[in-house]
């Protein structure tokens, strides 16, 4: 018997392919959502066969405005009602922001913000209804500060942590949770789309593996806990970024980028 129905946008990959993989060993049927049609249906196939469930894979490109509106035509069509909705896809860019792409930059706003609300926006009134339903955001610890030379993917990140506690507050009561998950620097392609060295990036103490991030984010999403960040070394950052003069903060940000930017 199904646990229930799970959407997963950026399942392709990373973060969001873990946690397909933990939906379907407890036995979540899926839609998995990414720009990659054929890895999401070999990794639809591969879960299907090993679980028994049904994977459904929606072949879309979250910088199109008209993506998450689509996404919700294709679960009103299977007539499915959404139990889990894992808002993963995101991505990142680097450099002065005088001299950045604009269109890269509007795209990853796009994709990592007004997606993101709008798929929210369109999943939660079902939820509601059946008093039951969880939401996870993925965020970063960039969430937590400003970051120089990654501006507007920093700032992207602040959006989808305050969104997310405020709705979070908003349903207490209801039978519907919202987490946010909140991770370090993971080794996956993000790095290499964002223009940060993937050498360096995997030196630095706070790392973490997709999976072991994919892990904490699932216990914490079915416990309905509004916020988690994994591994100590991010906790501890996170928790001095809140007492530290916020320029001394910055500066501390810039510095870092400035190591890691390829």
């Amino acid at each position: 018997m199904s646990a229930g129905t799970a959407v997963v946008t950026g399942a392709s990959s990373g973060i969001g392919l873990e946690l397909a993989r933990l939906l379907a060993r407890d036995g979540y049927d899926l839609v998995l959502v990414a720009r990659s049609v054929d890895k999401l249906d070999r990794l639809g196939a591969e879960l299907a066969a090993r679980h028994g469930i049904r994977a459904r894979t929606v072949g879309a490109d979250l910088a199109s405005p008209d993506a998450p509106g689509a996404i919700a035509e294709t679960l009103k069509q299977a007539a499915l009602q959404v139990d889990v909705l894992v808002n993963n896809a995101g991505y990142g860019t680097s450099g002065p922001f005088a001299t950045t792409e604009l269109r890269t930059e509007l795209d990853l706003l796009q994709v990592n913000i007004i997606a993101l609300t709008h798929l929210t926006k369109l999943v939660l009134p079902a939820m509601l209804a059946a008093k039951r339903g969880r939401i996870l955001n993925v965020a970063s610890t960039a969430a937590f500060q400003p970051g120089p030379f990654m501006a507007v993917y920093y700032a992207s990140k602040a959006y989808v942590l305050s969104f997310s506690e405020a709705l979070a507050e908003e349903l207490s009561g209801t039978g519907v949770t919202v987490t946010t998950l909140c991770p370090g620097p993971v080794p996956t392609g993000f790095q290499a789309r964002a223009g940060v060295d993937l050498k360096k990036v995997v030196r630095t103490p706070l790392v973490m593996d997709a999976a072991a991030v994919a892990r904490a984010g699932y216990v914490a999403l079915m416990k309905g806990k509004r916020l988690v960040v994994p591994g100590l070394g991010n906790k501890l950052l996170v928790q001095s970024e809140r007492f530290a003069p916020r320029r001394l903060v910055t500066k501390i940000a810039r510095f870092l980028q400035e190591q890691v930017r390829a």
